[in-house]
Order: C-alpha cells, then sequence, then structure tokens
C-alpha cells in the first residue's frame, strides 16, 4: 500500500472511497451537519447529513459509518470519527487512519483519500495518518499454511496537506521497525530462540551497516555475567549478549543505550510457571529486546546524528537438571550477590548484567524495556506501561515521546524503603522482595546495576501484545516502544 499526499481537498479528488474523519464540533447538537460538512453534503445531494442520521452517528472515537456513491466521482464515502477535540491528537489521527483504510479495505476500495483536520502541524499529521494506516493492515502469515488474498486497497492519499514525502518516508521507516518487532515478539519459540535472534540481528547489522559484537557465554563469564549465565544455564541453546552499536556520520550530539529483555521463552525454570500462568504466551517475554531491535532498524533507517547503542543479554529460562535453584547466590558482574529466591524473577537477573555493561560504555543516557512484572500490568492494565527514573530531565523527555507516539506511558514512585524486602541474610540481596509493590521493588533491585549513567526503566509486561484488534494494532504482537523510542532518539 502506497501513501501520497495532495493538494486536493475531498470535493476534487476523484477515487473508489473517500474518508473523511470527523469531530463532535463538525456536527451540531440536533446531529444536523456543522458548516464544515455541508459543502460535502451538497456536493453528494445530502448524502452526508443522511448518512448521519440514519445510524445516529455522533463522532465517537473509533466509531464509523459507510455508504455506497451514484452517480459521482467516488464509490463509497466513510466517516471516521475522531471524538471531541476540534484540533485532534497524533494518536487520534492515527486511530482515524487506521478505521478508515480497515474499512477502504473491507469495501474493496483500490484507491482512498483520506482527509483529516491538521493535527500540530500539516507535516505531523501525515506522518501519523501514515503510520496508523500502515500499522492498521498489517499481517502475520508466516506460520499459516492458507495465506488470505490481500487487500485490495493499493493506495491512500491524504488530502489537502500538501506536499509532505519527507513525513511519509519517515513514518515508513518507522514502520518498518515496528513490523520488525512485531515479527519477532510474536514468532514462537521454537523458530525465534537465542541462535536465531542473534542471526537476525547479525543480518540486521550486515544489511543496515551497523556495528555489531555478539558476546559468546565463555566472553560473558570472562566479564562475570554470573546473573545472566544463572539464567542460561538450564537450557540446551547457548545464551547470546547483543551488542549492536548506530554510529551516525560526523561527531554524535549524544550517545545512548537501549537495554531490552531478551527471553526468548520463559518457562519459570524450577519456580515453574503454573495454573493461570500463561505459560503459552512466554514467547513475548522478548518483548523488550524485540523493541530494542526494532528501534534499532527504524534509527538505522533515519540516520539520526545520536550515537545509539542496542543491548540485550538473550536466553532462554529452563528447566533442567543444570537448573539454577531457588536459594543459589549468583554474583553479577559488578561485584554484587543476588540470592535467586525465585527463578521465575529471571529478567531482572539477566537484565543486572547488561546495566552494568551499559553503565560502562560512557553514555548519555540509558533506557531499559522489559516485560518485567505482572504487578505492573495489575496497577496500569494491558495497554499502559510503568516508567521509573530517578532523573527528571530523562523521564520528561520520554513521556515527551510517549505523547508524540501515542504510546502509553506512566511514571511510577521509586521508594527506596521498599528495597528492605529485598535483604538477604546471606548475600547482598535477594531478587525479589515482597508481593506488594512488585513493580517498583523489581526496579529498586535493577538500580543497584546503574551507578554513573542517567536511567530509566519501562516496564510494558501490558501493552506489547493485544489479544483483539484495537485502533491501528491488530490482535497480536504490538511493537511497543518502537515508536516512543525514535521519537526519544530523534528529539
Amino acid at each position: 500500500m502506497d501513501f501520497t499526499t495532495s493538494t486536493l481537498g475531498a470535493l476534487d479528488w476523484q477515487g473508489h472511497g473517500l474518508a473523511i474523519g470527523v469531530s463532535s464540533a463538525d456536527l451540531n447538537p440536533d446531529g444536523s451537519l456543522g458548516e464544515s460538512l455541508q459543502p460535502l453534503d451538497q456536493s453528494l445531494d445530502g448524502l452526508v447529513s443522511e448518512l448521519v442520521k440514519d445510524v445516529d452517528f455522533t463522532a465517537k472515537l473509533g466509531s464509523s459509518a459507510v455508504s455506497r456513491v451514484r452517480g459521482a466521482q467516488i464509490r463509497k464515502l466513510i466517516l471516521v470519527g475522531l471524538g471531541d477535540s476540534k484540533i485532534p491528537s497524533l494518536d487520534t489521527l492515527r486511530q482515524g487512519a487506521a478505521t478508515a483504510v480497515r474499512l477502504a479495505a473491507q469495501e474493496q476500495c483500490e484507491t482512498l483519500g483520506l482527509q483529516m483536520p491538521p493535527g500540530v502541524t500539516a507535516a505531523a499529521t501525515v506522518q501519523a495518518l501514515c503510520e496508523g494506516g500502515i500499522l492498521a493492515l498489517y499481517r502475520d502469515d508466516r506460520f499459516r499454511s492458507k495465506i488470505e488474498p490481500i487487500p485490495s486497497l493499493s493506495q491512500v492519499t491524504v488530502l489537502g496537506l500538501g506536499d509532505h514525502q519527507a513525513a511519509i518516508a519517515t513514518a515508513q521507516q518507522i514502520c518498518e521497525g515496528v513490523i520488525f518487532a512485531r515479527q519477532w515478539v510474536a514468532a514462537p519459540a521454537n523458530s525465534l530462540n537465542p541462535v536465531t535472534l542473534a542471526a537476525a540481528v547479525e543480518e540486521l547489522a550486515q544489511t543496515q551497516g551497523l556495528e555489531l559484537r555478539i558476546l559468546e557465554r565463555d566472553d560473558c563469564a570472562a566479564l562475570g555475567m554470573g546473573a545472566f549465565l544463572g539464567v542460561a544455564q538450564a537450557s540446551d541453546l547457548p545464551p547470546k549478549f547483543l551488542h549492536l552499536i548506530y554510529k551516525p556520520e560526523g561527531t554524535p550530539r549524544r550517545k545512548v543505550a537501549i537495554v531490552g529483555k531478551g527471553l526468548t521463552f520463559d518457562s519459570g525454570g524450577l519456580n515453574l510457571k503454573v495454573g493461570n500462568s500463561s505459560i503459552e504466551m512466554m514467547k513475548t517475554d522478548m518483548g523488550g529486546a524485540g523493541a530494542t531491535f526494532g528501534a534499532a532498524k527504524a534509527i538505522a533507517l533515519l540516520k539520526p546524528d545520536v550515537e545509539v547503542h542496542f543491548i540485550s543479554a538473550v536466553t532462554e529460562n529452563m528447566v533442567s537438571g543444570r537448573a539454577m535453584r531457588p536459594g543459589d547466590v549468583l554474583t553479577a558482574s559488578n561485584g554484587k550477590t543476588i540470592e535467586v529466591n525465585n527463578t521465575d524473577a529471571e529478567g531482572r537477573l539477566t537484565l543486572a548484567d547488561a546495566l552494568v555493561y551499559a553503565d560502562g560504555l560512557g553514555l548519555d543516557a540509558i533506557v531499559d524495556l522489559a516485560t518485567l512484572t505482572g504487578a505492573c500490568v495489575v496497577a496500569l492494565g494491558e495497554s499502559i506501561a510503568g516508567l521509573w527514573s530517578s532523573d527528571d530531565t530523562l523521564a520528561a523527555q520520554l513521556l515527551a515521546a510517549s505523547d508524540k507516539s501515542g504510546e502509553k506511558l506512566w511514571r511510577m514512585p521509586l521508594e527506596p524503603p521498599y528495597f528492605e524486602s529485598m535483604k538477604s541474610v546471606v548475600a547482598d540481596m535477594k531478587n525479589t522482595g515482597s508481593r506488594a509493590g512488585g513493580s517498583i521493588t523489581a526496579t529498586l533491585f535493577l538500580q543497584e546495576f546503574v551507578e554513573k549513567t542517567p536511567w530509566a526503566h519501562l516496564d510494558v509486561a501490558g501493552p506489547v501484545w493485544t489479544d483483539k484488534t484495537s485502533g491501528y494494532n491488530p490482535a497480536g504482537a504490538t511493537g511497543y516502544g518502537v515508536r516512543m523510542l525514535v521519537e526519544w532518539v530523534l528529539a
């Protein structure tokens, strides 16, 4: 599906489908059309007002209405609800575009004219509309024996906002990264494992001209990564510590790291996931790594003037005679010792050594992403990620990036006294604390492994997957975090 822009408005465009974004401000309190819709209604012989009345269209966000058009230069008219705001947010525009392209595809439109009210700027509006449209029609048929026909929609033209091909190109490059992440997070563990993930990152490095360092088990042992290797020791597959580097031409204006939790499957270890633990979904426990390397692909295409290090300690958490046991004491690469009181709290152990490694690179900031705790899902639900940081500037940057990308983020408290519940009789700390405040204690654990660099932790356990289509996210892996990370790097 190709996107383009045109200076033409809805009254002049010709094609199969015409989608119009409508806010509640475009309708009068009695349901009649406001001034903004009347010219189109007149040109279509009252069809717009008739459609609004017939389906009781109120412009609620996510709502839509469609009608066949006869004797005009378009075949289908699509109304898309944008909610109450006169100036829609960028994410409202993404969702509006997603609704429009899905309906156009269902109605077998080959071309679609898309007219939406501008958001902050025309260029940002075009980018958001393209992102919403591209991501909404994404399908993952890799593991199906029968592939459904591709939707007939081949071209979408954004109307009335001028020429913004650069914004379209940016949207397409960002979406390549999001789709890259979606494919990895959705892949089953018998397809994506530490070895195949390392091979995929190696291919990414080669095709995009990035530097790559892969630390094997012996390399990690030489660096003292006992926490990471403790988790990895039960798997029959070797662990892979991945360090991918994007360097711009010239002197970078800053240097940052993105660290992603990379558990390609999490059985829980000897604290085996049982009952309603959703063990079958633990292929998604590398959602942080998926976002990390999805962002790497987008950033490599966009070529910003920022040096970015993409890091993940990749392994499986399995059950075998070699598995770490509850009560074992591991030594991380900064020398701190950890009593393992729960082998299912393994992600923080792999992140511990990854954060020590990133902290030693002399960077300006570190952001880690991890599907870390169910406690964060309980606190914030399935569509909002938690943000923890002791650096207010970095936290503000990420919240601003979240606002642009539409990927919801909520800043959570760091409460040092909560660390008391992780104190160990035999080691420096345990790897879990009390059940109360579990996402906070998990973050306090990670904080023990960052000493010098401004750092933020994102718990993305909720939003990396959705069971049903929502907005521009089809059911399945969402690619959460990629667009936000890219916005943060570009800012």
